[in-house]
């Protein structure tokens, strides 16, 4: 018997898998398009589940190599370091998957489809997600959701090593409580500047092969079965070819919340017509009855499971034989992977405040540390959300016992829940805080471990706590923290403090008092990320992290919670000055950095600050044009006495646009240096860099002056008092608008 044209090798993907949708009835075809895909066994077609996970490793399928949160991957600012970190997480993947498929399970969470990245903007530090996504700004979002999907799909030319999804589109970050049925209302302008760019850049850029909608709706259009969306925006506007999948019965929200339709048989009718290719859950099962009743047609049904099956054709699960069968189950959470784990999390630390120079520690000048705080010993602490079950977690506590070994005594009080105000039910209020002080009378200096985990900041679902669906009601640190805090201060001893939290921490108090002279943010760093702290506080690597969302001093000064206006949000729109801006991050090192720019080859002088100029020309003489090319070439220098990592962080600023952003991350770059080492590193910018959308969708350079900053921090007073940094500034002049690039 001939071979059927599904299995012909020789053929395109998007022709083996129309033939195979071919062969297919009706119900069969229905069938596929859900996540839980069944077994078509006449066609040889095995049973395949779409909903995988791997946002920083493989979640929810037992042993893998547990990275930091994605928020803390992004805190290293390091582009190509995420690539090869969803390289591995893509390989443990493979190595996993080739194991279930000899025994043949193909239960959730063993496909290849992985559901992450999470591109969406973290615009608002009370969105109890936004430790799943690369932060506040487009920019860095974009370049690091390009870089992860990259590692993640491979580099082969014909196959896939698996598939990633950016997720969720579009316009979404909160209220968790009210995702089910809210309306996220933005202008085109916000959503061309903020809330499209990263899936732009994911589609365009990094071929993604999975697009998910979001829960809510965009404009009054829930996004899963959103026209203007999936249809006006993804394939007609960028082309993307992929597969469309809803979020997690998000489709039932169309007539139970979101009242746009009457019946789950309407409102797999709107999903379907307008793009959504995969129902997570099980309501497209009604696509049969809305064939039956002229609702959908089946040639629309045939497109999307076309679409569905080409994803698993480019992924070689029809084939004999591909470049990623062989990877051997000893791949997973082998030693090459761990050490990779401990360097991310040694990377993703940010030092915000080390006063005097406090650290590192010298551990032969102490005798006894306290360690205090819920999220001491806490595993739940150190992986987030959305994460897989690691062979090996290492503690704070844990690490720095194994960093001290048996020369300096370890105290340790957990000092107090992480938010209810007893650790024991029987107990009174505030009832580890004598042994808190007793810890601390007992330390040479003591280490305070606090912060959020996972079951009070995450999913509306998964995090059930008095804290509002996930989400946080304020900045503050929650429960008794800050008291114990305040109480372990009263020891006179000095005291670290650490913070383990997927978001920004309004920790004023700790940052103005003297009895705190260090604070290291520490995300949720992954299972190795206790070492991580340790190596850290006594001096066996020197902090690099920067941080990639706002520190704001209150919740106060943030707009409403469910206002989706980008004013007044992020470092970007932001007036007032921030506790910790984004862009920052101490080290143990000092960097210099000095550059030189020019406009299509011709030099541009630097701007000093009292507005003198150097260098060639004077300010505002070159000129930039929609066909420019900008090179910023800056040479960064270690000149101090420990051996570390900078990032050259490269703003622009359109100085006579109304309303334009305060300044805007365009380019970066991470270098790592020895002591008294210098490196020259290039950015080039093109126009596209400078200009600003309009509610037209246009990217617009306008007539006037820009600024490019160049520099190891934001260019903002706050940043450059907290680093002691100089940003060199330089001018360019632009004689005729141009329109650059549209949606």
């Amino acid at each position: 018997m001939a071979e059927r044209a599904y299995l012909d090798e020789s053929l395109s993907f998007e022709e083996r898998a129309k033939a195979l949708v071919a062969e297919m009835t009706l119900e069969e075809k229905v069938f596929q398009t859900l996540h839980g895909a069944r077994e078509i066994k006449r066609l040889g077609v095995k049973a395949y589940n779409y909903w995988n996970e791997a946002l920083h490793g493989v979640a929810r399928a037992g042993v893998a190599t547990v990275f930091p949160q994605a928020i803390g991957l992004a805190a290293t600012f390091d582009e190509d370091f995420l690539e090869t970190v969803a390289d591995v997480i893509s390989t443990e993947g493979r190595a996993k998957f080739n194991v279930q498929q000899k025994y043949g399970d193909h239960d959730i969470y063993k496909g290849l489809t992985f559901w992450s990245p999470n591109v969406n903007i973290f615009r608002d530090p009370r969105w109890g997600r936004g430790h799943e996504t690369f932060g506040e700004d487009p920019y860095l979002t974009s370049r690091l959701g390009v870089r992860f999907i990259g590692g993640i799909q491979g580099h082969d030319k014909k196959y896939l090593k698996a598939a990633a999804c950016a997720k969720h589109f579009a316009v979404h970050s909160g209220p968790e409580e009210l995702r089910h049925s809210f309306n996220a209302e933005a202008t085109k302008q916000d959503m061309c500047e903020t809330y499209l760019p990263a899936f732009k850049a994911c589609v365009k850029e990094a071929d993604v092969e999975v697009v998910m909608g979001a829960y809510n709706r965009t404009n009054g259009e829930p996004c899963c079965g959103s026209e203007t969306l999936l249809q006006d925006v993804l394939r007609k506007t960028w082309g993307f070819t992929g597969h469309v999948t809803s979020d997690c019965w998000a489709i039932k929200d169309f007539h139970e919340f979101h009242m746009v339709t009457k019946t789950p048989v309407e409102s797999v009718a709107l999903a379907m017509n307008n793009g959504c290719d995969l129902n997570c859950g099980n309501l497209f099962g009604n696509l049969l009855q809305a064939v039956r009743d002229g609702l959908v047609k089946e040639e629309t049904i045939d497109g999307a499971v076309t679409r569905l099956m080409t994803t698993r054709m480019k992924l070689g699960l029809f084939d004999r034989e591909i470049p990623y069968s062989d990877i051997p189950f000893d791949e997973v959470d082998s030693d090459e992977h761990r050490a990779l784990n401990l360097t991310a999390a040694e990377k993703c630390l940010v030092l915000l405040k080390n006063q005097n120079g406090f650290l590192p520690l010298d551990k032969k000048k102490i005798r006894s540390i306290g360690v205090i705080g819920p999220n001491a010993n806490s595993r739940a602490a150190l992986v987030g959300n959305y994460e897989g079950t690691a062979s090996e977690y290492i503690t704070v506590l844990e690490g720095i016992r194994e960093a001290v070994g048996d020369d300096v005594r370890v105290h340790f009080s957990e000092g107090c829940h992480l938010y209810r105000d007893r650790i024991s039910g029987l107990a009174g209020a505030n009832d580890r805080a004598a042994e808190a002080r007793a810890v601390a009378d007992a330390s040479d200096v003591v280490v305070v471990c606090l912060g959020l985990d996972a079951t009070i900041e995450g999913e509306e679902g998964d995090a059930g706590n008095e804290f509002g669906s996930g989400d946080k009601k304020s900045l503050a640190l929650p429960g008794l923290q800050e008291n114990i805090l305040k109480a372990v201060c009263e020891s006179g001893k000095p005291v670290i403090l650490v913070l383990l939290a997927g978001s920004a921490l309004a920790v004023t108090w700790a940052d103005e008092s003297d009895a705190v002279p260090a604070i290291v943010q520490g995300w949720y760093p992954g299972a190795q990320g206790g070492r991580a702290v340790a190596k850290l506080l006594f001096g066996d690597i020197s902090p690099e992290g920067k941080l990639p969302v706002t520190f704001y001093r209150t919740t106060e000064e943030l707009p409403d919670f469910t206002d989706y206006s980008m004013k007044n949000r992020t470092y970007r729109y932001m007036k007032n000055e921030a506790l910790y801006p984004f862009g920052y991050g101490l080290s143990y090192t000092s960097f210099s950095c000095s550059a030189d720019v020019k406009v299509d080859g011709a030099a541009v002088c630097v701007q000093g600050n009292d507005g003198s100029s150097t260098g060639a020309g004077a300010v505002g003489t070159a000129e930039l044009r929609a066909d420019s090319t900008v090179t910023i070439r800056a040479s960064v220098t270690n000149s101090g006495a420990y051996d570390g990592a900078e990032t050259v962080q490269v703003y622009v600023r359109a100085k006579d646009v109304p309303d334009a952003p305060n300044f805007q991350l365009k380019g970066l770059k991470k270098v790592t240096l020895a002591k008294g080492e210098t490196k020259e590193v290039t950015i080039t910018l093109d126009s596209r860099a400078f200009g600003l959308f309009n509610e037209n969708c246009e990217k617009v350079l306008s007539e006037g002056e820009y600024e490019i900053f160049v520099g190891t921090c934001q260019p903002d007073a706050r940043s450059c008092a907290l680093t002691g940094s100089k940003i060199q500034v330089f001018t360019v002049v632009c004689r005729e608008r141009a329109v650059v690039e549209t949606l």
